[in-house]
């Protein structure tokens, strides 16, 4: 499954490195990560991880195939 996580502000290429199995782009202030993400499980991880550092997620989506 395909996944999209947009986050409020432009994250740090430091902040970035957090999430080495994503892709990301900065768009009007806000930065989308996204990538393959395999199961349930490692997307919650993913939530996780942005909730650990502090990163406010405003949107997750499946972009369309």
């Amino acid at each position: 499954m395909r996944y999209e996580i947009r986050v409020d502000g432009e994250l740090t290429e430091t902040l970035a490195k957090a999430f080495p199995e994503l892709d990301h782009v900065v768009v009007s202030g806000h930065t989308i990560l996204f990538g393959r993400v395999l199961d349930e499980a490692h997307l919650y991880g993913l939530l996780a991880r942005c909730q650990s550092l502090g990163l406010r997620v405003l949107e997750m989506h499946q972009p369309p195939q």
